[in-house]
């Protein structure tokens, strides 16, 4: 071909090869562009199921870990047993604490049994005002409120004993032996309470045993 044609020609061929090759570039990115974005909307669509699950098992385990409340509870002889012994308890030791009991070794025993089974008492009257030991049922609760009880009456049986024996000790009609005559008084009403929640004990462990 003469060189004017190519001249003419020329240009114009190499301006349609680059025009065609940039509009398929183009559209290429606009194809891929709108996988990728349908792509994220996917992902974005199956992870909003994921957060919503999570936040339900979040409420679910909220509101299984949250305790129960027995209201009827104090309605019980066991649950006015247990009011009964945490008060007379307090009697007991706070009687002997008010007083120079440091002077007879022997009250050392007596707030020492006076003041553990106090704090044991109040522990399992929050366990069971709460049902807590729904939570646990690995425990055996009836053996281990039976032996509660039981160990709580003799160790008040001698815990009063000795108190009553180291009246002695005081004057009468002084401030320390009116508190230690108190003191005694309670330790053994206290007894007769521990004394009704090792029978209730007692029997409760009874029938569980002959269900099984």
């Amino acid at each position: 071909m003469p060189p004017q044609v190519l001249s003419k020609y020329w240009p114009c061929t190499i301006k349609n090869v680059l025009t065609g090759c940039i509009t398929a570039c183009t559209v290429q990115q606009k194809g891929a562009g709108s996988k990728s974005g349908r792509s994220i909307l996917k992902m974005e669509g199956a992870a909003t199921p994921t957060v919503i699950t999570s936040t339900s098992s979040i409420a679910e385990n909220f509101y299984t870990s949250t305790l129960a409340y027995d209201r009827h509870f104090f309605r019980t002889a066991s649950g006015l047993l247990d009011f009964a012994e945490i008060v007379i308890g307090l009697l007991v030791w706070m009687l002997i604490a008010g007083t120079n009991y440091f002077r007879v070794s022997a009250f050392g025993w007596v707030m020492f049994v006076a003041i553990l089974y106090w704090v044991l008492t109040v522990i399992f009257l929050i366990i069971y005002l709460t049902m807590a030991y729904n939570r646990i049922p690995q425990v055996p609760w009836t053996v281990v409120g039976l032996f509660f009880n039981s160990s709580a009456t003799v160790m008040y049986v001698v815990a009063a004993a000795v108190d009553a024996a180291s009246i002695s000790h005081a004057v009468k009609g002084r401030h320390n032996y009116n508190c230690w005559v108190a003191s005694t008084f309670f330790a053994f009403l206290v007894t007769l309470c521990y004394a009704g929640s090792t029978y209730i004990s007692f029997q409760l462990w009874r029938s569980r045993d002959e269900e099984q």
